[in-house]
């Protein structure tokens, strides 16, 4: 189990990334949805011991991370936002070199859990060729590789499917729903759809602070006959904006397609559709933002 208990963290030029960060995970998948910005690296980054948090703790099990990180490091998977690599080095030799790293001694062990892993995020076909020259899809599921390598207990995935397909996608998704199996994954993204699916729980990011935590479904319990969508012309947003709730707002064939959070049928136009996950994260933002607002129009 890991414990997050008031996780605070404050940059030396005074921006406040997180504010009382707390989180209790069992093995599963958590998904943790938040904007750019939102802190959600920086969280990652503390709990991967990669930072040290300005206040509160966080427990691994028996480990207290802050204190044995050395100990959380040797069975934890990571894999950060932005991911290096080694130049004119083939993913079969840089992998290896990784596990040894790891702890994986054994030439035997160390080269059944290579193989398996390159295979497993489809790369087995150009194993031999320099991850340098790997595209970028390619290399993040050489990421994806480097951070499961010795079965880890944790794993931590910064916006894991950036440059992925929706193929790729999928597999990557099956892949950590397995691992949650017996770990605890936590996955990072501020893409809704990676974390609908695969996620039993989920917490909203805003500004540094978890909003909202929960399981998907009675989050969006939570919306039902609460959505309501109608096409406007581009030049009406902001005029409905000042009238209407509107939570999201997409232009599609050349008109704007609304999303509005609202007790009761806002006009005639309107019509009833099943809220989302998607839904429950941009109301979520939009209540969260309007403080902010009128602050800043004060």
């Amino acid at each position: 189990m890991l414990s997050l208990n008031n996780v605070t963290h404050v940059y030396p030029n005074g921006t406040r990334a997180l504010e009382d960060a707390s989180l209790t995970l069992e093995p599963g998948m958590f998904g943790l949805l938040g904007p750019n910005g939102a802190g959600k690296s920086t969280l990652m980054r503390c709990i991967a011991t990669l930072q040290t948090p300005s206040a509160g703790s966080i427990q691994f099990g028996s480990i207290d991370v802050l204190r044995q990180p050395e100990k959380l490091r040797a069975v934890l998977g990571y894999l950060p936002q932005d991911f290096g690599v080694y130049p004119r080095v083939s993913a079969l030799e840089l992998l290896d070199h990784l596990a040894v790293l790891k702890g994986i001694a054994g030439r035997a062990e160390r080269r059944e859990t290579v193989e398996t892993l390159l295979q497993q995020v489809n790369l087995w076909e150009v194993r031999k060729k320099a991850v340098a020259g790997y595209s970028g899809g390619m290399r993040q599921r050489f990421g994806i590789a480097q951070a499961l390598i010795g079965n880890p207990q944790l794993v931590i995935v910064d916006e894991p499917t950036a440059g992925l397909d929706p193929e790729e996608r999928n597999r990557f998704n099956d892949l950590l729903c397995e691992l949650g199996q017996n770990s605890v994954v936590i996955l990072s993204t501020h893409i809704v759809d990676d974390v609908t699916d695969a996620c039993s729980r989920v917490a909203i990011m805003v500004n540094g602070r978890i909003v909202s935590i929960g399981e998907p479904h009675d989050m969006v319990a939570k919306l039902d006959e609460r959505i309501w969508r109608t096409t406007i012309a581009r030049g009406e947003l902001e005029a409905l904006r000042a009238s209407a709730n509107v939570i999201s707002a997409r232009l599609r064939a050349g008109h704007t397609e609304v999303h509005v959070l609202a007790e009761e049928r806002p006009s005639g136009e309107f019509v009833a559709v099943d809220a989302t996950l998607e839904d429950v994260y941009f109301a979520t933002l939009t209540q969260e933002r309007a403080p902010r607002a009128a602050a800043a129009h004060a």
